[in-house]
């Protein structure tokens, strides 16, 4: 591949790199406005009809709910999310509302998050970012989703485009108040995360002589305290201090330690959500073609900016992905494809940078075949990414579908707010009930055996048991209540306290 002619010129103008010939230099705003909408629209129509609250969301979602008591909030979990949803989840018990709330913010988060690196990159570059970005089964299925992980995605992208711009051009004032807002944000949804996008961008600023701006290193360790300020406080008044905190969260992650998850990454594309223990056989390998390609065409990348001359473009946003996926592929011993998601977005530059460089650098008589080449590869990734996709909705309903009719058996057997839920599943069921969900054992202690006895005695409780398992000590001589299956949960059944009555 032939070098892409890129040459700086007049900060005034834009795109501030002149591209390779047959690259158009077209304003930004439709092109990235036409990627964040298609975005929006697929969410609606794809994801957000008929999908089910799950385990996650739903502890969140409850934290700012009058549906339901608040689910027990673990150490390893900030409040982020929660803040963002609250404005509907404060009004509505709908999660069609929610979704569509979400898929609309998520659609401008990310027409917001490219629109800032408009001086940086030209607009077709920035579009296939988004639209490479936007195309995985991942964004799209998290989209709408009351996860924190693709608002991460959203503030790193977001923080290291403005990072480029504020050490580049140091009267970029904006850009300086955009870094600090973009680590606070990522790090107001994942504490870890904030900081470990923080790193590479404060070791970039001191190392390159030209960009030691005092300015820009102030603003960095702002952003980031300010993000993880509230977890913090919330450490020192639930859990005994920072320390008890981050050993509580190592624990409930399963430990943290020298632990190569790339396989469980692999398989987990698949359509696994969660993959833990990632035990599962590799029965598709199509899945993954795209990740095994990712390095290569980042390196493409790379090597086209070096050849041009602005390798911090496409440099400083793998520095900061590798950063941020570095402690989910060599930490933990478990997979979930959303945990790699600020990764995607921000290498989704770089990769974006080689394709349009391949075809734009393509000669003249040859640039069809490869533009349609470029094209038919795309649309093969689109496919199977539908496919997954479409698998996974499948299942989201079915376990909607499943949760609801679970809970309409609960309240027919008496089991009605104020009530609690326990056991398999407590979680979202009490949710949907209106119960509130409490573990006497396990990562969610938060209630004593004997405590559920002395509640049981005054309100109804449901102890639910999946497989054929038997009633706990604690619930022996409470009445049996046979529920309708939950996916492997057959039998499924809930012990239910005196105090209900059908």
């Amino acid at each position: 591949m032939q070098s892409a002619r890129l040459a700086p010129v007049p900060r005034r103008q834009r795109p501030r790199l002149a591209w390779a010939r047959g690259v158009p230099a077209a304003s930004p705003l439709p092109w990235l406005a036409g990627v964040a909408a298609a975005f929006t629209v697929l969410q609606m129509v794809l994801v957000v009809p008929g999908t089910a609250l799950g385990w996650d969301e739903t502890v969140y979602v409850s934290q700012v709910s009058p549906h339901a008591p608040a689910a027990f909030f673990s150490a390893p979990r900030a409040r982020g999310i929660t803040l963002l949803v609250a404005p509907v989840t404060e009004l509505t018990t709908s999660v069609e509302a929610l979704r569509v709330y979400l898929a609309v913010l998520s659609g401008c988060a990310l027409f917001l998050a490219l629109w800032v690196w408009r001086r940086l990159l030209p607009a077709p570059v920035l579009a296939l970012a988004g639209a490479l970005f936007a195309g995985l089964w991942i964004t799209l299925f998290y989209g709408p989703q009351a996860m924190p992980n693709l608002w991460v995605a959203y503030g790193a992208l977001f923080a290291t485009g403005c990072f480029l711009r504020a050490v580049q051009d140091p009267t970029d004032r904006r850009a300086l108040v955009g870094l600090g807002a973009g680590v606070a944000f990522a790090a107001l949804m994942r504490p870890a995360d904030g900081l470990w996008l923080a790193l590479p961008l404060a070791a970039a600023a001191v190392l390159v002589r030209g960009w030691r701006r005092p300015a820009v290193l102030a603003v960095l360790v702002l952003g980031a305290a300010a993000g993880c300020a509230e977890w913090v406080v919330e450490a020192y008044l639930r859990y005994g201090g920072l320390a008890a905190r981050l050993e509580r969260a190592s624990e409930i992650q399963g430990g943290m330690g020298w632990h190569l998850a790339f396989d469980d990454h692999v398989r987990a594309l698949q359509g696994r959500s969660l993959c833990r223990p990632c035990d599962m056989p590799w029965r598709h390998p199509l899945t993954s073609v795209w990740w095994f390609l990712l390095p290569v065409l980042t390196a493409g990348g790379l090597l086209v900016a070096a050849r041009a001359r602005c390798l911090a473009v496409a440099l400083v946003p793998v520095l900061a992905a590798l950063c941020l996926a570095a402690p989910y592929l060599l930490t933990v011993d478990y997979a979930a494809p959303r945990f790699l998601l600020p990764a995607y977005a921000l290498l989704a530059v770089p990769v974006a940078v080689c394709v349009v460089c391949l075809v734009a650098d393509a000669r003249r008589e040859l640039r069809p075949l490869v533009a349609g080449a470029v094209a038919l590869a795309l649309l093969g990734h689109l496919a199977v990414q539908y496919a997954v996709l479409d698998s996974l909705l499948s299942r989201s309903r079915a376990s909607r579908q499943a949760v609801e009719r679970v809970a309409a058996a609960l309240r027919e057997e008496g089991v009605r707010p104020p009530c609690v839920a326990t056991g398999t599943e407590a979680v979202r069921i009490a949710y949907q009930v209106g119960c509130a969900s409490r573990q006497p054992s396990g990562h969610d202690g938060s209630i004593t055996r004997a405590g559920l006895v002395a509640v049981g005695r005054v309100r109804p409780v449901a102890v639910l048991v999946g497989g054929g398992g038997g009633a706990p000590s604690y619930a022996r001589g409470w009445r049996a209540v046979d529920l309708p299956p939950m996916g492997s949960l057959r039998p499924f059944r809930a012990y239910v306290s005196p105090p209900a009555r059908r």
